[in-house]
């Protein structure tokens, strides 16, 4: 999910223990930090309001959802080679241990799309310093509700920071809803994790998977990578997933509409952030795929300058006397009608090759989604569902935004979630053998 203006400042109560890092060989650490679960708990009071929009879950309640161990964040480091060009580049992420269990289950975390380089899942290392203040708009609010969430339960949680995000980007790109790139720098990060565990002399459990939106694709991608590997996934929980790339655009574009929900009046307006994710999408794909000018090629010449300025510098300070691009007017003429350029028939194609929608899972998959979310359409996530499988359920959240559905997923009951558990009540049945493994 995007940050594009506002943010509420986070209470820095508790206390935060800056921590050396343990003597190591692989050099895998950069920053540790423990947080008490009573300063988890207020962190996650004071960043619900910023999700909860609108308003579907009462507030948080640390006597019914608080955390129950204290955490250890750990910043770890490696490094990925990309299929596409043949770089090896250094990436970062984020560990968090429960503190006091030994052989804890592990969730690898994939974050949604964020539009900077640094509101990064690591980035939670700063709270080292008892006096930092998360906020929306400058820290991954969505990896603490994970962190809570799963850390604070009783699992291991590790995140990527993505290639071109965070402390070691060395002014290179993304890779935004780029395969190739992604399954590598998530299967680098879970090793690295790993490793990282083993160093610490903690074992490791079960693996489950989770992500939201642009993560939500990127969990579904890790998902078959490591089944492809015949590594073991005893759950997988995904909200707000784009699965099939070249309906997502054709959505966010205003080429492709649906109904609207039963029960609905009418369905929310895309969002004004859309058209900067397709900007970042396109030179993603231009960077890590080709063809070169993709840019210049699919979108209108009025917005090439503002489109080349925003995937240098992701400044969200816009001029306000020069138009700014919604998805209906990003794209030039005729995009879904006709083959426009090669440059863009080729990045159709691209798209298309990268989807996930029509996949059979061999392990419990949860598909959640919103039904007034802004972003992605209920029947965008409903086809991956008819083509999933047995192990393949849907959860509706009623009202639920893109914001409010991965906040459900995490913290909702059966009465926001069509009668289901939240994601960690249902790794915890999972753990207790409520559903098969996959084969390995």
């Amino acid at each position: 999910m995007l940050r594009l203006a506002g943010a509420s400042a986070m209470t820095a109560s508790g206390i935060g223990l800056a921590r050396a890092a343990p003597a190591r060989a692989a050099g895998l650490f950069d920053g540790a930090c423990r947080l008490s679960a009573a300063r988890l708990d207020a962190l996650v009071a004071d960043a619900f309001p910023a999700f909860n929009k609108p308003s579907i879950l009462p507030g948080f309640d640390a006597a019914t959802s608080g955390a129950r161990h204290d955490v250890e964040l750990h910043r770890i480091v490696t490094s990925v080679a990309l299929p596409e060009t043949d770089e090896r580049l250094k990436i970062s992420g984020l560990l968090a241990l429960p503190v006091g269990v030994r052989s804890p289950p592990v969730v690898s975390w994939q974050h949604g799309t964020i539009l900077s380089f640094d509101q990064v899942p690591s980035n939670l290392v700063r709270l080292a310093d008892s006096a930092y203040r998360l906020t929306d708009a400058a820290d991954s609010l969505e990896t603490l509700f994970n962190v809570h969430r799963f850390a604070g339960r009783g699992y291991a949680v590790i995140a990527a920071d993505y290639v071109g995000k965070g402390p070691y980007r060395n002014g290179r790109g993304e890779a935004y809803a780029v395969r190739g790139v992604t399954e590598r720098t998530c299967l680098a990060m879970l090793g690295a994790g790993h490793a990282t565990m083993r160093e610490l002399r903690v074992g490791a459990g079960d693996l489950f998977l989770n992500g939201w939106s642009q993560g939500a694709l990127n969990t579904q991608w890790l998902h078959q990578a490591l089944r492809r590997r015949s590594r073991p996934v005893r759950g997988t929980a995904v909200a707000s997933p784009f699965n099939d790339l070249v309906e997502a655009w054709r959505f966010w574009a205003g080429a492709q509409t649906f109904s609207t929900p039963a029960g609905q009046a009418a369905y929310p307006a895309s969002p004004n952030w859309i058209s900067l994710c397709m900007i970042v999408a396109l030179g993603s794909y231009e960077l890590n795929l080709g063809p070169k000018g993709l840019m210049e090629s699919a979108i209108r010449p009025e917005f090439h300058a503002f489109a080349r300025k925003f995937w240098a510098d992701y400044s969200l300070a816009f001029d306000p006397a020069k138009p700014f691009p919604s998805g209906a007017d990003l794209l030039v003429p005729g995009f879904f009608d006709r083959a426009t350029d090669e440059r863009n028939s080729a990045f159709i194609r691209l798209l298309a090759a990268n989807s996930s929608t029509y996949w059979r899972y061999d392990a419990p998959i949860r598909f959640h989604f919103g039904l007034a979310d802004e972003a992605i359409h209920p029947v965008m996530a409903s086809r991956a569902l008819v083509a999933g499988g047995p192990m393949a359920t849907g959860v509706p959240v009623a009202g639920g935004s893109h914001r409010g559905t991965f906040l459900a997923s995490l913290y909702g009951d059966a009465s926001t979630l069509d009668g289901k558990e939240n994601i960690v009540d249902w790794f915890d049945r999972l753990r207790a053998g409520g559903l098969p493994h996959s084969r390995a």
